[in-house]
């Protein structure tokens, strides 16, 4: 495998039922492949903040046998111009041609995270940054976040949701909740690619004008009333995003959205997921988030789970 940026890659190489095995084989016993990274090198480039993603992806490196060289774009390295064919008389120093080029010299393994624009909705869904990172660097990459995917992060929900469900074929709902900024589709589209190709009833509910790009929802349960779309469902997934036309833009903040006590009993004593960080009290209530049925930390807890089994594929792909 020489890639990772979607459920595809996985679809593609192993299988997802096989990436799914062996990611529960790295939850119970994570040190069981430490040679396999041995005198390998991992870059991690982050071009806007990151808590999970980036100590997560070290740990799981670390754990695999690897050393890791990280960089913020901007502060740890000169500011990158990303445009073909321009003058580059403004702030930006290096160009990644040169940047990624050189970074698969120095890297056997290369991860970027990028964030949308939210401002040009067809550059954001072309992944031009990243697709250019991935062709200038020459050596495996793996997205850890895109303009319109995050691949690890949905790894990790579904190997969370295989470990926590009740029953063979749970409902999974992904909500919209209120936010007080414009957030990218990313976390909702991988989410629900992910969820699509997985044993689970997705159904996919949000206020109207929050409707998610038609190639991620083809054929998804999608619904305007959240409360039906609560009833009965096993997990709870709550994440707010932007529109996706007017692309970018809060139509609301309307926190009859947000996921209260109240809200969850309508569920089958579902467990509540959230890629973190949540904003308490307009995302999720305290007494959700901080209720038994609060499984965040664990989803969080996986986001090593995830990044090591990708890292094992594209480092086995080396020999």
């Amino acid at each position: 495998m020489r890639r990772f940026t979607s459920v595809q890659d996985l679809i593609d190489g192993p299988g997802l039922d096989a990436a799914l095995i062996d990611a529960l084989e790295f939850a119970r016993h994570p040190w069981i492949n430490t040679e396999l990274g041995r005198r390998k090198t991992v870059g991690l480039l982050f071009m806007n903040p990151s808590l999970r993603t980036r100590m997560s992806t070290q740990k799981a490196a670390t754990l695999m046998g690897a050393e890791t060289i990280i960089l913020n774009a901007g502060s740890d390295s000169w500011t990158l111009e990303t445009r073909d064919g321009v003058v580059m008389d403004g702030a930006a120093t290096e160009h990644i041609k040169e940047a990624a080029g050189v970074m698969g010299r120095y890297c056997d393994v290369l991860g970027l995270r990028t964030f949308a624009s939210l401002t040009d909705r067809q550059a954001d869904y072309q992944e031009d940054i990243l697709e250019k990172f991935i062709r200038y660097s020459g050596v495996p990459v793996v997205s850890l976040e895109s303009a319109t995917r995050h691949p690890l992060q949905s790894f990790a929900d579904l190997i969370t949701i295989e470990q926590m469900k009740r029953v063979a074929r749970p409902k999974v709902v992904l909500t919209w909740a209120p936010h007080p900024k414009a957030l990218p589709q990313a976390v909702a589209n991988s989410f629900v690619e992910w969820m699509s190709h997985a044993n689970v009833d997705l159904v996919v509910t949000h206020p109207h004008g929050y409707e998610l790009a038609p190639e991620f929802v083809g054929g998804v349960t999608v619904t305007n009333d959240q409360d039906s779309a609560l009833a009965g469902a096993d997990f709870v997934y709550a994440k707010n995003w932007s529109a996706y036309e007017p692309y970018g833009q809060i139509l609301s903040k309307d926190t009859s959205w947000t996921i209260t006590e109240e809200k969850m009993l309508l569920t089958n004593r579902a467990q509540f997921m959230h890629c973190l960080p949540a904003r308490r009290n307009m995302i999720v209530s305290d007494g959700v988030l901080d209720g038994p049925h609060s499984i965040v930390l664990q989803q969080a807890a996986n986001r090593v789970v995830s990044a090591q089994t990708v890292l094992y594929y594209l480092l086995k792909g080396l020999q």
